[in-house]
């Protein structure tokens, strides 16, 4: 290789320019057992040494060296998972976050009709929608969202992505009628013999997928601004956490354009795995141009928030209401035999109590019908209202649960209505987790709320309320632990643990820096950590 001495800067054979960085002169936080080191040094893409800084410096004389100037270098976040597409495609929607009443909603639509004078019949698409936060407290019926949109077709998809609200002829382009019989797993609500413009569960998420989607330059632009978002989080792992038939060619050619500067994993809805695999040939559990198939992705039940998420108990004010789940037990156990048989991880969204008992049940009869030893790191998405006594059997059949902790947060008050105080304390029980010695991950789920990682530990570490109060103090845990959630545990989840998670020669050089450590300040400080650069594989793709 040719040397240009002094920059860092390399050329190998092909004549592309290459980096030799040494990060030195702060916290460097390794999340390995030697959690500190003074220096690390980065070449082609991996880091290639982590030790004493004068050692590194001398041996290095040709690299480029960054002063972290007391900032904090660790390793980067990895989502655990998140709907990337859906956070990008958000952006061309109406945003309904922290709508105040139905007026509210209204205007924001309007405007966002005549700001981008949309022609009439053309679908509008809302987005961040949650009736618990509306002065009214309940959603807007079908004849008010005629009266605010009554030329176009009108989706408007609530906040867990589980539910929404269609106008007149939104319904009408979708097909639905009075007489449309409710799907399994979802409802089609009506009032006085009529759609009141409500769609649960199945219901919504079958027919929101119908909607057409903005045109393929837009959506692309999106991405971008979408992947630079992930980028400012401290991201350089992101997850697609369902891929739709509808999202395979977009995504094939984002696979193939090159276009992704920081990896990209997605997992494909399991009934339709075929046409999908079809388009991404070439991505199945490999990389290409930073983008692969992970495995596959399937539904059990809805949201708590929603008051759809599957219980083994009562919610509050509603006797003998549990909710219900998406599918029988033998379809599930049948959809995680395929996944065994294939060698394909499956994650399973479960929120209540009683969709992770029927996962438990289904996994522990398929391994048991197959007679296989195969580890596929079956993934718990969200475990919100996961029993305590269910997390020996978690451990037992290695599991994974990825709690969406920042409910805590966002929604604890909300949680407290539908469960009560005690039941409530328990959501998200990570310190139960751990205590166990369970591997564990974060996620914000996305477009939920934003893929804010520094939040997220914050939340998990503390367990705050919006108006202060703690919820489930027992369930704490250290910064460190909550750390390793999003870095080391998600690259374990991901299969990727020898490349990704901590600072150690040979792994990428996929890193962050921070303004402040977080092991170092005040627990209720982390959330304003500022994140000041993101490295993907040595290259800078974020700065402050």
């Amino acid at each position: 290789m040719l040397k240009i001495k002094h920059t860092g800067l390399w050329k190998n054979r092909k004549g592309l320019i290459m980096t030799k960085k040494l990060f030195y002169n702060g916290d460097i936080l390794t999340l390995e057992d030697e959690l500190y080191a003074e220096a690390v040094l980065v070449e082609d893409g991996k880091i290639k040494a982590v030790g004493k800084k004068e050692e590194l410096t001398n041996q290095n004389e040709d690299a480029e060296m960054i002063d972290l100037e007391g900032k904090t270098l660790m390793p980067s976040f990895i989502d655990a998972h998140s709907h990337f597409f859906g956070y990008a495609n958000s952006k061309l929607q109406v945003s309904l976050e922290d709508a105040v009443d139905f007026d509210d909603i209204a205007n924001r639509i309007k405007t966002f009709i005549e700001k981008n004078n949309v022609p009439e019949g053309v679908w509008i698409n809302a987005n961040n929608f949650d009736y618990n936060t509306l002065a009214e407290k309940t959603y807007p019926r079908i004849d008010f969202l005629d009266e605010v949109v009554p030329n176009n077709p009108l989706i408007i998809s609530n906040k867990s992505g589980h539910n929404g609200l269609v106008n007149s002829l939104g319904m009408k382009e979708l097909g639905i009628t009075i007489d449309t019989p409710d799907p399994e797993g979802g409802v089609i609500f009506k009032e006085n013999g009529k759609l009141n413009g409500y769609l649960e569960e199945n219901a919504f998420i079958n027919n929101v997928q119908r909607v057409p989607m903005s045109s393929t330059e837009d959506i692309m632009k999106a991405v971008l601004e979408a992947q630079n978002d992930y980028a400012s989080y401290g991201i350089t792992t992101m997850q697609e956490g369902m891929v739709v038939p509808l999202l395979a060619d977009l995504l094939a050619y984002m696979a193939h354009s090159g276009m992704m500067k920081i990896d990209y994993i997605a997992y494909v809805d399991i009934r339709e795995r075929e046409k999908i695999f079809e388009k991404l040939q070439g991505c199945i559990n490999e990389y290409k141009n930073h983008f692969k198939i992970g495995g596959f992705k399937t539904f059990l039940d809805g949201s708590p928030q929603g008051r759809t998420a599957y219980m083994r108990t009562d919610y509050q004010g509603e006797e003998g209401y549990r909710a219900y789940p998406v599918m029988s037990g033998e379809e599930l156990e049948g959809l995680i035999e395929i996944a065994l048989k294939e060698n394909m991880q499956i994650l399973a969204h479960c929120n209540g109590d009683a969709a992770v008992a029927q996962y438990l049940e289904q996994y522990k009869k398929a391994k048991e019908n197959l007679n296989t030893d195969n580890d596929i790191r079956p993934v718990i998405v969200h475990a919100q209202l996961m029993g305590l006594d269910q997390l020996p059997e978690v451990k037992k059949l290695g599991m994974i649960p990825s709690f969406f902790v920042a409910h805590v947060y966002h929604w604890g008050n909300i949680h407290v209505q539908n469960f009560g105080l005690q039941r409530a304390s328990q959501i998200s029980p990570a310190k139960a987790a751990l205590d166990l010695g369970i591997k564990f991950t974060f996620h914000q789920d996305a477009p939920v709320i934003e893929p804010n990682m520094l939040e997220t530990i914050w939340i998990a570490c503390n367990r705050k309320m919006k108006d202060g109060t703690v919820l489930g103090e027992e369930q704490r845990i250290p910064v460190l632990a909550a750390i390793e959630a999003v870095t080391k545990n998600a690259a374990y989840q991901y299969f990727e643990e020898d490349i990704k998670g901590t600072i150690k020669e040979n792994k990428l050089a996929d890193l962050v820096i921070l303004d402040k450590n977080p092991l170092k300040v005040d627990v209720d400080d982390i959330r304003n950590i500022k994140v000041v650069e993101t490295f993907k594989e040595g290259n800078s793709i974020y700065k402050a």
